[in-house]
C-alpha cells in the first residue's frame, strides 16, 4: 500500500478514535459534541496543510495546520493513555461513570497545558546553555576556547526574521571565539526565506561561522542554499576541513554533508575520511556532522569532539523516547571510545510551534585541557 495513502488512513483512524472514546465521556451536549467532532474533522484537513503550504501570503494556513498538529499530537498520545488506563480500571474493578468522565477531562487538560507551555517555550529566544568540554592533548592557547553551537533553527512557516535577529544579537552579545551551525537552517526555498535567513549574516566572531548541512537543506535546495550561506559569509564545511590559528595554537575544523546526503546529491555522500584528509594529526580535531550517528566514522579518522544536532532533543513529550529508534544518542554530551559527541537540542523547533520537555539552546561550548 502507498505510504501516503497509509499514513492519511491512519491519521483519519486516530482522529475517529479520538472522537468516539473522548467526546461521549466529555458529556457536552449534543451542540458541544457536534463542535468537538466538527474541530476533529477540521484537524484532520487541516494537518495535511501545515507542512505544505509555503509563502507569505498562507502564513495563517501554515501556523494553523502546524498548531493542528501540535494539538493532534498530543490528544492522540492522552487518549491513548486513557484508553488503556481505563482498561486497566476495568479488570481492578474500579470502572465507573465519575472515572471516565474524569479521566476524559483530564486529557483536554493535559492538552492544554503541553499546548500552551509548549507554544510559549517554542516561540522565546532560546536560552544559553553552557558546556565545558576537556579534549585530550589540548593546547595551553587553546584553554578557554569559545565555540557557540547553533543547530535546528528551520527558518520557515513559522520562523521569521524576528526570530533569527533575536538570536543573531544573543549570540553576539557572547563574544564567541568561533560560531558553528550543525544543520537544518532552512524550510522553504531561497526566493521565499533569504530575507528571514539575513540576520546570519551578521554574527561575530574571531574565527567566523562554519555551517554543515543538514537533511532539510536537500529537501529545499542545498546547492541554491549553500551558495546564500556563502553570500552571507558563512564557510559551509561540505565534506573539508579548515585548520584555525588562534595565537600560537592550532585546531582543526571539518564538516562533513548531513548522514542522507547521498540520496539527494550522489556528491555529496557523507564522508568524515574525507573531511580530515591532509588534516595534521597533531592537534585537535573537531567534526561538525547534523547528525550524531555520523559518530561511528568520525571515531575511525582519529576525531576528538563531534558536534551535532538533528534530533531536538524530541522537542516535545513524548517524543524524545522515540528518538533511539533512529539515533544512538537523543541529547547532551556523549561519548563513544575516545571521542566526544555533543548533541544540541536546538535552537528553533519543526513543524509544531512546540516545546515541551526538551528546551531550544543556544550552546556556547568551552574547551578545556584534560587533566
Amino acid at each position: 500500500m502507498n505510504r501516503r495513502l497509509l499514513a492519511g488512513l491512519l491519521l483519519i483512524g486516530l482522529h475517529v478514535f479520538v472522537g468516539i472514546t473522548l467526546i461521549p465521556a466529555l458529556a457536552l451536549g449534543p451542540l458541544g459534541s457536534a463542535l468537538a467532532w466538527a474541530y476533529l474533522v477540521l484537524s484532520a484537513v487541516l494537518m495535511r496543510y501545515g507542512v505544505l503550504v509555503r509563502g507569505a501570503g498562507n502564513a495563517l494556513l501554515a501556523w494553523s495546520g502546524l498548531l493542528a498538529m501540535g494539538i493532534f499530537s498530543s490528544l492522540a498520545v492522552f487518549s491513548l493513555l486513557r484508553a488503556f488506563a481505563l482498561v486497566v480500571a476495568s479488570l481492578l474493578g474500579w470502572e465507573s461513570a465519575a472515572v471516565t468522565r474524569g479521566s476524559a477531562l483530564a486529557v483536554v487538560a493535559a492538552v492544554l497545558a503541553v499546548t500552551l507551555f509548549g507554544l510559549i517555550n517554542a516561540r522565546r529566544t532560546a536560552r544559553l546553555v553552557e558546556r565545558v568540554i576537556a579534549v585530550r592533548a589540548l593546547p595551553a592557547g587553546l584553554d578557554g576556547f569559545s565555540i557557540v553551537q547553533l543547530s535546528d533553527i528551520h527558518v520557515g512557516p513559522t520562523i521569521k526574521q524576528g526570530y533569527i535577529d533575536a538570536i543573531t544579537r544573543r549570540v553576539n552579545g557572547l563574544s564567541p571565539d568561533l560560531i558553528v551551525i550543525t544543520g537544518d537552517l532552512v524550510d522553504g526555498s531561497v526566493a521565499e526565506l533569504a530575507d528571514d535567513i539575513a540576520p546570519l549574516g551578521r554574527l561575530s566572531s574571531v574565527h567566523g561561522t562554519y555551517v554543515v548541512t543538514g537533511n532539510h537543506e536537500y529537501y529545499s535546495g542545498a546547492d541554491s542554499w549553500i551558495a546564500e550561506f556563502e553570500r552571507l559569509g558563512m564557510q559551509v564545511l561540505l565534506n573539508r576541513h579548515v585548520l584555525l590559528e588562534h595565537g600560537d595554537a592550532r585546531l582543526v575544523l571539518a564538516g562533513i554533508a548531513d548522514y542522507s546526503a547521498e540520496l539527494f546529491r550522489p556528491s555529496h555522500r557523507s564522508d568524515p575520511a574525507a573531511a580530515f584528509a591532509g588534516a595534521p594529526v597533531d592537534v585537535p580535531r573537531i567534526l561538525l556532522a547534523h547528525q550524531p550517528r555520523s559518530a561511528t566514522a568520525a571515531v575511525e579518522v582519529g576525531c576528538d569532539l563531534q558536534l551535532s544536532g538533528h534530533t531536538h532533543g524530541g522537542q516535545f513529550w513524548p517524543w524524545m523516547h522515540f528518538v533511539r529508534w533512529q539515533q544512538p544518542w537523543v541529547a547532551g554530551l556523549q561519548r563513544l571510545g575516545d571521542m566526544q559527541i555533543y548533541i544540541s537540542r536546538g535552537t528553533g523547533y519543526w513543524g509544531p510551534p512546540l516545546r515541551f520537555g526538551a528546551p531550544s539552546e543556544i550552546t556556547r561550548i568551552r574547551l578545556v585541557r584534560a587533566t
